[in-house]
C-alpha cells in the first residue's frame, strides 16, 4: 500500500461528548486523506451527541462503533483498532478530538511507521499559543513520577509517548496487545510504551513533524483553561499510577510508589493551581478516592499476578 493518500491508514478517534471537535478538527484531516478509513468510537453519553456524532459520520463517509456505554479511551481505541484493521487498514493513527495535525505530517508518520515498522510514532505536540505540550516524557521508575527528559540527570527512567497522538503498525500494535482496558482513562499510554519497549520495539519521538492540542479541551468539566482540571483527570491519573506500578513492577518498586501516593497526589492536584482550592475542596477528596482506590486496585492486581 503507498499511503499517498492515507491507503492503508486506519484513523480512531475516541468520542466523548465532543462532536463539535470531530468537525472542527476531524473533519480537515480526513478530507486530506481520502484514501484512509476513518473509524469514530462514540462513548455514549446521551441520544442527542449520538446524533450529532452518526450524522457526522455519514456525511463524511467514516465508520463508527456505537457502544452502548463509556468504555473508556484504551477500550475505545482498541474497538476502533479492530474495525480499522478489519476495513483493511495496516497502519494505525490514534488521535483525540481535541488534537489537530495536518495530513502531510500524518504522512511523514506513515512513511516512517512503514520503513521502520517495529516502532511507535509520536509526533511533537503543542498548544494553539505554540507552546510546548508534549516534546517526550521520562517515567521515572523510583518514584513513579513523569517528568521532562531534560531532568534525567542519573536516575532509573524509561521514555513514554502520549496516547494523544500516536502512529504504530498493525502486526506491533497487534504485538503488544493494544491499550490495556483497565486504566479507562490516563497512563494507558505510559502503560502501552512500557510493553513496547518489552516487546523489543523502539519509541519514536518525531520532533520536526507537529500537531496542536487543546489541552483538556474534552475533559474540563465546565471549566475555562486556567481552572483547574477535571476531577477525572485528578482521579485516574492518581489511581492509575498505582495500577501501573502494581502491573508491571516488583514488590519493593511498588511499595516505595504506594508510599509517596499522597506527595504524587498533591503534585497532581497542584498542576491545576492553588486558586481553585479557594473554591472547592473537592479536588483534595477526588485525591484521596484515587489513593484509597488505586491501593485498593493495586493490591487485588498483585495478589492475581502472585496466585500459581
Amino acid at each position: 500500500m503507498s499511503g499517498r493518500k492515507g491507503e492503508g491508514l486506519a484513523i480512531v478517534v475516541v468520542n466523548y461528548g465532543s462532536s463539535a471537535l470531530l468537525a472542527e478538527n476531524l473533519a480537515p484531516l480526513a478530507a486530506g486523506l481520502p484514501d484512509a478509513v476513518v473509524v469514530v468510537v462514540d462513548n455514549r453519553t446521551d441520544d442527542a451527541e449520538r446524533a450529532r456524532v452518526t450524522g457526522l459520520a455519514e456525511m463524511h463517509g467514516w465508520l463508527t462503533q456505537l457502544p452502548a456505554s463509556n468504555l473508556g479511551f484504551g477500550a475505545g481505541v482498541n474497538l476502533g483498532a479492530t474495525a480499522g484493521f478489519a476495513a483493511g487498514a495496516d497502519q494505525l493513527l490514534i488521535l483525540n478530538p481535541d488534537a489537530r495535525i495536518a495530513a502531510t505530517a500524518v504522512l511523514q508518520l506513515l512513511e516512517r511507521s512503514r520503513a521502520q515498522p517495529n516502532a511507535v510514532y509520536c509526533p511533537r505536540i503543542v498548544r494553539p499559543d505554540g507552546s510546548t505540550w508534549f516534546n517526550g516524557s521520562d517515567l521515572h521508575l523510583d518514584d513513579g513520577r513523569l517528568r521532562n527528559p531534560a531532568r534525567r540527570g542519573s536516575a532509573r527512567v524509561e521514555p513514554w509517548l502520549t496516547g494523544a497522538c500516536l502512529v504504530v503498525g498493525r502486526e506491533l500494535w497487534n504485538r503488544v496487545g493494544g491499550f490495556d482496558d483497565d486504566y479507562f482513562l490516563y497512563w494507558e499510554d505510559v502503560d502501552l510504551s512500557h510493553r513496547a519497549l518489552a516487546a523489543g520495539a523502539a519509541l519514536t519521538l518525531c520532533s520536526d513533524v507537529v500537531a496542536v492540542h487543546d489541552e483538556g479541551g474534552t475533559h474540563r468539566d465546565g471549566m475555562s483553561v486556567g481552572r483547574g482540571k477535571s476531577e477525572t483527570y485528578y482521579y485516574y491519573v492518581i489511581r492509575n499510577r498505582l495500577l501501573f506500578a502494581a502491573k508491571h513492577l516488583g514488590d519493593a518498586e511498588y511499595l516505595a510508589w504506594s508510599r509517596n501516593a499522597w506527595a504524587v497526589a498533591r503534585e497532581v492536584v497542584l498542576q491545576g493551581g492553588r486558586r481553585q482550592l479557594g473554591r472547592s475542596l473537592r479536588p483534595v477528596l477526588v485525591a484521596w478516592r484515587a489513593v484509597r482506590d488505586g491501593r485498593r486496585l493495586g493490591e487485588a492486581v498483585r495478589a492475581r499476578r502472585e496466585s500459581p
